[in-house]
């Protein structure tokens, strides 16, 4: 498996269920929160965001967050929503990820992570060896680095695409975005 591809592409986080994660043995999330839990830079939960952590609570799956910012940027988030968390995990490494399944007690095989960033999550959780939820994020990058980051990741998507990948939402048979 190509290091950069995704295993599943989700026009949000809010379509990935509970029964999608049983069908594959999925006991367990590690959530990245820029564009994929909340809008970049934001410290409000989206209310159909807070619903969907409500619903995997609910269902027994194990969340936790492993994001690359600081603590002073993850604490006060983490906490308002309700989850521990990991800072400064220097995505692409798989070390922050490994500190936050280990913190779950779950096994690889049992955790998948979700992301936005093909660089940084989808590269991160193939080092390591774990299946990566990859959403479509929430908001246009405003950030000139970020935008250079989507820019690169196009050819990546293209070739996921091309390979018969989609992206999951609500219909399911939506087709890919211009890549």
């Amino acid at each position: 498996m190509p290091l950069f591809t995704p295993t599943i592409v989700f026009e949000r986080i809010t379509c990935i269920t509970p029964e999608f994660l049983g069908a594959r043995g999925l006991r367990a999330l590690i959530l990245d929160v820029d564009n994929t839990l909340t809008a970049h830079g934001s410290q409000e939960l989206p209310p159909d965001v807070a619903a969907w952590l409500d619903t995997m609570r609910a269902a027994g799956v194990k969340l936790t967050i492993a994001s690359n910012n600081m603590p002073g940027r993850v604490a006060p988030f983490a906490k308002r929503v309700g989850l521990e968390y990991q800072a400064f995990c220097c995505k692409p490494s798989p070390f922050g990820l490994r500190r936050a399944r280990r913190a779950m007690g779950v096994s690889r095989r049992e955790v998948a992570l979700v992301g936005d960033q093909i660089f940084t999550d989808a590269l991160g959780a193939n080092l390591y060896g774990i299946p990566v939820l990859l959403v479509q994020p929430m908001q246009q990058d405003t950030k000139a680095t970020i935008r250079l980051k989507r820019a690169l990741e196009k050819p990546v998507l293209a070739r996921y695409y091309k390979k018969g990948g989609r992206v999951h939402g609500k219909e399911e048979d939506r087709n890919p975005p211009d890549a």
